[in-house]
């Protein structure tokens, strides 16, 4: 079997072309992943579906592909799915790692996992982590053994798909993006039961929330978010959408906070450092605005994991983040 059959469905011209059925899906990517693709294959079909635009059976065939080539997850399950793979062009520091943190410590386990495109230095979620308190896990093994420990953990592609990361790169040949960076959001490597997504292009909330219906998760969320991360703008009202038990399900969050601006604004964004993060979280800073960003999104992904007052429990948390765990 080879990528031809897929490509001619693809590209056959305005009224003849067809997107890919799941299980066209699946087989395409499995191609992929196991090296037997042409890579001229590879790039061809990646490149039809970007301009003809993905579809929910499509991401999940290859999340699908994708999963079955993982490990096995080693231990408990985390509760909640928070992944990361935006580039970061357009935001400030990744405050949001503080508001896993935040969800972590309401008990709730949460694996973080991504790559990140070449960023501002400022913004780089790897370099924040140790900032932010999150320990960064050398595998899944390593992963599972951190959120016994910690609750929280951040598994980097490399780790545990490197093959899926040697595709996410084609962008840096292809000069696009293509359907992997929805895959990668959608896949859950450790099949945790809720999940929290972030886009930078709004169609991509519900194609994301489709594809994980049909992979039979039972509740997402996913917004516009900061420089395409889960992380809620405190300043703007915001759109939800994802599932609630399986089913479909939207939703609206009013801003929270009344000064007007970017993420990446603020009189000294320039100088921002990771080390800001820890400041914040130690009450060493001052900054009321990031501070609504954590508590914002803290709140969008309790909610997410079922908490039904959760924008209470988010200050609660807050407020008592010196505590002992």
């Amino acid at each position: 079997m080879s990528l031809a059959p897929y490509i001619h469905a693809l590209g056959r011209g305005p009224g003849r072309s067809r997107a890919l059925t799941q299980d066209e899906a699946r087989d395409a990517m499995a191609q992929i992943l196991a090296g037997t693709a042409a890579p001229e294959a590879v790039g061809a079909l990646l490149m039809l579906m970007r301009y003809r635009g993905e579809t929910a059976p499509e991401i999940a065939g290859f999340v699908e592909a994708l999963r079955a080539t993982l490990p096995a997850w080693p231990g408990p399950r985390p509760v909640l799915d928070w992944p990361s793979y935006a580039a970061g062009r357009s935001r400030g520091l990744p405050w949001f790692l503080l508001s896993a943190r935040l969800v972590a410590r309401a008990g709730l386990p949460v694996l973080l996992h991504g790559w990140n495109g070449p960023q501002a230095p400022h913004a780089s979620i790897r370099a924040a982590l140790p900032a932010a308190g999150i320990a960064e896990a050398s595998d899944m093994e390593d992963a599972a053994r951190l959120l016994t420990r910690d609750g929280i953990a951040y598994l980097p592609l490399e780790a545990f798909a490197p093959r899926a990361l040697e595709i996410l790169r084609l962008r840096e040949i292809l000069g696009l993006r293509s359907a992997i960076n929805t895959v990668l959001r959608v896949m859950n490597p450790a099949g945790a039961p809720a999940a929290v997504q972030g886009v930078f292009h709004p169609p991509y909330r519900e194609l994301q929330a489709d594809a994980c219906a049909l992979l039979g998760q039972e509740s997402v969320t996913v917004i516009k978010g900061g420089g395409g991360e889960f992380e809620r703008h405190p300043s703007k009202k915001i759109s939800l959408f994802g599932l609630r038990a399986g089913a479909s399900w939207t939703g609206e969050a009013p801003a929270l906070y009344h000064e007007t601006r970017r993420l990446a604004e603020a009189p000294d964004a320039a100088t921002w450092e990771p080390a800001d993060i820890a400041k914040l979280w130690l009450g060493e800073r001052d900054d009321p605005f990031a501070e609504a960003i954590v508590r914002g999104t803290a709140e969008l992904a309790l909610q997410t994991c079922g908490f039904a007052e959760p924008g209470g429990i988010a200050q609660s948390l807050w407020d008592s983040r010196a505590d002992p765990m």
